[in-house]
């Protein structure tokens, strides 16, 4: 469904922030990229619905070349994105307008505009918040209309570039479940993120340093390789660290990502003594 090969791209037009990347992500994958400030990786995620575009190799979406000017309708209305500040992207007050804004450009008619709104809301978990001012919003709740402004133009991918930045722990709690209905439900989703329980969830992860992508894998490889995650300046885990500190403690535990694993594995030790 979306495929790098090569591909570099330069602000400056001396220095690539991505460097030679190539990557493909197959249709309903849940991909999270991870790095450090500078490492390429919203650079990488605004390649995916062409608001950006490689400088030399090639992007692709749905077998679209997102430098191909013709293709641009059909790549950005397939592949929306959620910005970190929801003030950015919201252009109404009133939530209902907002989430109209997108599929209304498109030319649709009354009745099926009311109709992707309303879908759209429930899918985020705001039915009855038409009427409500966006400004009134809390954080989370303004992702949560962000998203579902994206979802109202039906999109095959959705792009998450630090959504869960500037929310607080129960907002992004509340964006995450979103999330993953809407990967439960078939949709690819590329997740840009620091918080490493949000990379948990994923199906595969990517780290990026200076524009390359040095490590793929899934989040239980990636993830619980303190080493790894130490030398790119990025946090472990919480539960992997713990499982890491008893192992050192002479605790014979497994690396672990999951919380609920290493319970289980401790109640047994225990409950074995």
């Amino acid at each position: 469904m979306i495929e790098f090969n090569e591909a570099g791209f330069t602000y400056d037009g001396s220095h690539f922030v991505l460097d030679d990347v190539t990557l493909s992500v197959p249709k309903g994958q849940f991909l999270c990229i991870l790095g450090s400030n500078g490492s390429g990786k919203s650079t990488l995620a605004k390649h995916i619905n062409a608001l950006l575009t490689p400088d030399r190799g090639t992007v692709s979406v749905m077998g679209n070349d997102t430098s191909n000017p013709e293709a641009l309708f059909l790549v950005r209305s397939n592949a929306g994105m959620v910005f970190q500040n929801p003030d950015d992207q919201l252009v109404a007050t009133i939530v209902e307008n907002d989430v109209a804004f997108g599929p209304e450009n498109l030319g649709l008619p009354a009745d099926e505009l009311r109709k992707r709104v309303t879908e759209a809301l429930a899918t985020v978990g705001l039915q009855g918040y038409e009427a409500r001012e966006t400004n009134a919003l809390s954080g989370g709740q303004k992702q949560r209309v962000a998203i579902a402004g994206v979802l109202a133009m039906r999109p095959q991918i959705l792009i998450l570039d630090e959504a869960s930045a500037m929310i607080d722990p129960r907002g992004r709690a509340g964006l995450i479940r979103v999330v993953k209905e809407l990967h439960e439900a078939g949709l690819t989703i590329i997740m840009v993120t620091h918080f490493m329980e949000e990379a948990a969830l994923a199906d595969r992860v990517i780290l990026m340093k200076e524009g390359h992508i040095v490590a793929d894998g899934e989040p239980a490889d990636i993830l619980t390789n303190a080493q790894l995650m130490t030398s790119m300046n990025l946090e472990v885990p919480f539960t992997t660290q713990l499982a890491a500190d008893l192992q050192n403690a002479g605790v014979p535990v497994t690396s672990n990502l999951s919380e609920t694993d290493l319970q289980e594995e401790l109640c047994n030790l225990f409950s074995a003594m």
